[in-house]
C-alpha cells in the first residue's frame, strides 16, 4: 500500500513517542495518515498511522465517533511498537 496521499494536517498537542496524540474535536476527523504506508507483518499496524488495514480501509465511510475512537487507540500503538523498537 504505497499510494501517495497528502499529510494529515497537524494537531496541537503533539505525543511524546512521535505522531498527534488525540482524536481532533469537532465534525470532519481528519484522517491520521502520514504518507507513510507499509504494513508491518508482526503488528498487523501501518508504520505511519498505526491503523489496521481494516481501520483503513473503513475510513472514509466511518461515522465521526468512530474516527475518533480509532484516533483514541494509536497513541498506545505507537508507544507499544516504539517499546518494540520494530
Amino acid at each position: 500500500m504505497n499510494a501517495e496521499l497528502p499529510p494529515a494536517p497537524p494537531l496541537a498537542s503533539p505525543d511524546p513517542v512521535g505522531g498527534p496524540a488525540a482524536a481532533p474535536a469537532g465534525p470532519g476527523v481528519p484522517s491520521p495518515c502520514t504518507s507513510v504506508c507499509r504494513m508491518n507483518d508482526r503488528t498487523g499496524w501501518c508504520e505511519g498511522c498505526y491503523r489496521t488495514i481494516d481501520e483503513i480501509i473503513a475510513w472514509s465511510k466511518m461515522a465521526d465517533d468512530g474516527k475518533r475512537q480509532v484516533w483514541r487507540l494509536l497513541p498506545a500503538r505507537r508507544q507499544a511498537q516504539a517499546k518494540k523498537g520494530a
